[in-house]
């Protein structure tokens, strides 16, 4: 590849050079507005819809890009990479796509739905280790063993010049963006997306987001020491250990990076999903994630967010759903104990239906030792409209001499008052 601007690996002649090969070989994705999510956060928004990809995600672009390159011996040897899924899902399409053999290394804990994806694309896929760093351990062990070619999912020249066709197709459709807000794990998209948005639009600000759990590239800007590691929704992009390549590339172009929780990242793909009516993994939710977090840098803006990746698990999203329901009193659980009676139960269904609200579950106990021994306790799951109706159906039931206790989705433990 050939040198850029103040060293960096990769210039904008590489990612048009890219934008040719991937040209046919990848979908051109749509960058659409998106009216709901403005109106959720105050901004002007257009997301990216790279989860339109057949693998589901951005990474096919930078995979095909590094197969290209490949010599004849490096073609019939095979390639190796290791990835949490979607760059392994990549390089194993297109590998069979080219007639290469491929070879996949994936953390024990990637979700099933990418490992079991990435093994019908007909790759050889070996799980080893808890993270990321102990599977490119193993991935490097097996490629000088076996004479294999690595494609790196992020550091790598070729890979984020692929990454950087994103920009130059996004700033196509939507010339007037002020900020593009990208989701960071070990740099290549956001490496890539920055040099080809600064080469096009030197004012446009580059906003970086990774997961709290995961602030390698916040430790790495700000010369910290914050913790790594944890369970995260955005597995795509829990990644501790920067770029060689990419970091000088962040360090240069990229304005600022955010850091996101948990429950913002869950609200965030339960944004997309109900919002825009679009799968998003939590990586590729990151970006919304930050908005929803702090809207304020955003409002007025016209801010573009790269939707990169949409392998999520389906029970996973429905988790994720029903949780967010009940963060917005859409749905409230609760326990009743009482003297048990025949017709206790109707009854019970009788209030809750004269307060407009819907059963969804209902479990009752009498052989608990927590209960008394002339009692039940009835746990009940309800639909409601919103926090004022879930006072209205509590009092209610109190009214009539049913004193409930509010539970956490769930789980058995009451909430506190």
């Amino acid at each position: 590849m050939a040198d850029a601007d103040e060293k960096l690996v990769v210039a904008i002649d590489d990612i048009r050079a890219a934008a040719a090969i991937v040209e046919g070989q990848v979908v051109r994705t749509p960058t659409l507005r998106a009216p709901a999510l403005s109106a959720l956060t105050g901004a002007d928004v257009f997301v990216k819809y790279e989860n339109m990809q057949v693998t589901g995600a951005f990474k096919e672009r930078g995979a095909i890009v590094r197969l290209a390159a490949l010599t004849r011996d490096e073609r019939q040897q095979g390639v190796i990479a290791m990835s949490a899924g979607n760059h392994a899902q990549a390089v194993a399409f297109h590998a069979k796509r080219l007639g290469i053999p491929a070879t996949i290394v994936m953390p024990l804990l990637t979700p099933m739905v990418k490992v079991l994806n990435t093994k019908a694309h007909g790759a050889r896929v070996i799980l080893h280790g808890e993270t990321l760093s102990e599977a490119q351990t193993r991935c490097a062990e097996l490629a000088q063993a076996e004479g294999l070619t690595l494609v790196h999912p992020y550091d790598d020249p070729h890979v984020i010049a692929g990454q950087g066709t994103i920009a130059l197709e996004m700033l196509a459709d939507a010339p007037d963006l002020d900020v593009l807000i990208v989701p960071i794990g070990g740099g290549g998209l956001i490496s890539g997306i920055a040099v080809a948005a600064r080469a096009l639009k030197p004012e446009i600000e580059i906003v970086g987001v990774e997961a709290a759990l995961f602030p390698s590239f916040w430790n790495a800007l700000h010369d910290e020491q914050r913790p790594l590691g944890g369970p995260t929704l955005a597995e795509g992009i829990a990644v501790k250990n920067v770029g060689r390549l990419t970091l000088p590339i962040v360090r240069t172009h990229v304005s600022r990076i955010a850091l996101v929780e948990e429950p913002d990242i869950e609200r965030a793909v339960n944004g997309f999903a109900t919002h825009q009516r679009t799968m998003a993994e939590g990586a590729g939710a990151a970006g919304l994630a930050a908005m929803l977090a702090d809207p304020d840098p955003y409002r007025g803006k016209r801010v573009g967010l790269v939707l990169c990746g949409g392998n999520i698990d389906a029970r996973l999203l429905a988790s994720i759903m029903v949780r967010e329901l009940e963060r917005e009193s859409r749905i409230m659980s609760f326990r009743i104990v009482m003297q048990d009676r025949p017709g206790l139960l109707g009854a019970l269904a009788t209030q809750i239906g004269q307060s407009g609200a819907n059963i969804l579950e209902v479990s009752h106990r009498r052989l608990m030792l927590d209960v008394p021994v002339r009692s039940i306790s009835v746990d009940l799951t309800v639909e409601i409209r919103d926090s004022l109706h879930a006072d209205q159906v509590l009092g209610d039931l109190s009214a009539a001499g049913m004193r409930a206790t509010r539970l956490r989705q769930g789980s058995n433990d009451p909430i506190a008052d």
